[in-house]
């Protein structure tokens, strides 16, 4: 198990690694709107996090398939935090063209799988007391009823995915007060 400072240092190199990989790419800017041309595919055993190589299939919570212009896989997030911080960060030099979360209405919290929602479009849950993968997470939902039933039952604060702030999605713990990382 690594403390704290080696965890956060770790998680900053990988973080690094893949903000140099983003750059290095070709195409430029963020998508402006979603794109369905693109069609969302399952998570199997073998997908992991392009950010610290989690297998998505042994940890709780939404997932992410960020579909990129020329590359025909897309990068996997074990959790919608990190979605936004790399969507939401500058460096982001990749044309995304489709990009995918859970409805967490209609997929089991423990063992996700399937039910995939445009993540342009969906209502988020931040804050609520259920964890994800990588600890705090943004529930995320296809209807603002369901975001409402969830934030009712486990808390939170409910946000449409432009809503969203990069100091809200912060990676190193703090913003989400999250220090086992």
């Amino acid at each position: 198990m690594c403390t704290h400072h080696a965890c956060q240092s770790r998680r900053r190199f990988l973080i690094a690694g893949a903000a140099a990989g983003l750059l290095a790419a070709c195409g430029s800017g963020n998508s402006g709107g979603g794109s369905n041309s693109i069609a969302p595919i399952e998570i199997d055993r073998s997908s992991s996090c392009a950010l610290d190589g989690m297998l998505l299939a042994d940890y709780p919570g939404p997932k992410v398939q960020m579909h990129y212009a020329g590359v025909s896989r897309p990068d996997w997030f074990c959790d919608t935090i990190e979605m936004f911080n790399i969507y939401l960060n500058p460096e982001q030099a990749r044309l995304v063209t489709a990009l995918y979360v859970q409805d967490m209405a209609k997929t089991d919290w423990n063992k996700p799988e399937g039910n995939w929602i445009d993540a342009r479009t969906a209502w988020y849950v931040f804050g609520s007391k259920r964890l994800g993968a990588m600890g705090p997470t943004a529930a995320s939902f296809s209807t603002e009823a369901d975001a409402r039933a969830f934030a009712g039952e486990h808390g939170g604060q409910i946000l449409r995915f432009d809503e969203v702030k990069p100091d809200m999605v912060v990676l190193d713990g703090g913003a989400l007060h999250d220090q086992a990382m």
